[in-house]
């Protein structure tokens, strides 16, 4: 194994001035750059800011290197319009709008205002924890539209239990909805977080939830490996994944975000599942 394996290729967004890295914009840029230049740049995509960051990222921005960008617009489509016209005049890459659901709106307002924006770029709908979520996802599914499920943040309500995640990624996945993960996946396996006593989800166990749905498996079964807290067990299931049914869960769980790009993939390393040497000279 000499490089990026294909489980883990463009698998990371950096998302470091979110919580908790909460990284200034003016260290989150270069230190993209140098995340792309890296031995490990083929697990990395796109630098991913607010709409509300792009008035501040004009200044930190050269000619001489372009800016592989994702936008989140947590106040729906109206702020992702906005932030596409201020993105034109950038010189950036977009790679992915993420947009929240406004609150009482339908699914078919949504896709309308969605379609609206016209941009050939992938769009992920924040897919709310509630009973909109199954006329969402078929909505997203009939539009072409990816998901985007949240998975933690900074306090404990906003953690799915497996069982909630489970159901997500079966919906998603059985309507042929590619999906995205953000917040609180901060390790490849779950784990109890020692700082704040929150059980998280690990970024292994979604890839082989996706895995699992795409061949059929019930919600149980898919809650079980979500669960799963055997790192070894976690890691040689993923090592053991034939190419195609790879690159298959990876077509369906296209990537997470995380404030730190090296610790994730240190800790790849550290499973056996990354070369050691792509992340040691940069940890």
């Amino acid at each position: 194994m000499t490089g990026i394996p294909a489980f883990a290729a463009g698998l990371c967004d950096d998302a470091a001035v979110f919580p908790p890295g909460r990284a200034p914009l003016a260290d989150a840029v270069p230190a993209h750059h140098r995340h792309r230049a890296a031995p490990y740049a083929a697990a990395v995509g796109p630098l991913v800011l607010p709409a509300t960051a792009l008035d501040d990222l004009a200044p930190l921005l050269g000619d001489d290197r372009r800016l592989d960008l994702a936008i989140t617009a947590p106040a729906g489509p109206a702020q992702a319009a906005a932030a596409l016209a201020a993105a034109a005049d950038l010189p950036v890459d977009l790679h992915g709008l993420e947009i929240a659901v406004p609150s009482g709106w339908t699914p078919s307002e949504l896709v309308r205002a969605v379609d609206g924006l016209g941009t050939g770029v992938p769009i992920h709908v924040e897919v709310p924890r509630d009973e909109r979520r199954p006329a969402i996802v078929a909505a997203l599914a009939a539009s072409g539209h990816r998901a985007k499920f949240r998975t933690g943040g900074v306090t404990a309500d906003l953690y799915p239990d497996p069982d909630e995640l489970a159901a997500a990624v079966a919906a998603a996945v059985g309507a042929g909805v590619p999906f995205k993960a953000t917040a609180g996946l901060h390790h490849p396996v779950r784990n109890t977080d020692p700082d704040t006593g929150f059980d998280q989800h690990g970024f292994l166990n979604l890839l082989l939830a996706a895995d699992a749905a795409l061949d059929g498996h019930p919600v149980p079964a898919l809650t079980a490996l979500l669960a799963d807290r055997d790192a070894a067990s976690i890691a040689a299931r993923v090592a053991s994944l034939p190419a195609g049914r790879t690159a298959a869960a990876r077509a369906a769980f296209v990537s997470f975000g995380t404030c730190s790009i090296t610790e994730p993939l240190t800790e790849l390393a550290d499973l056996g599942l990354l070369p050691a040497a792509l992340t040691e000279e940069h940890a």
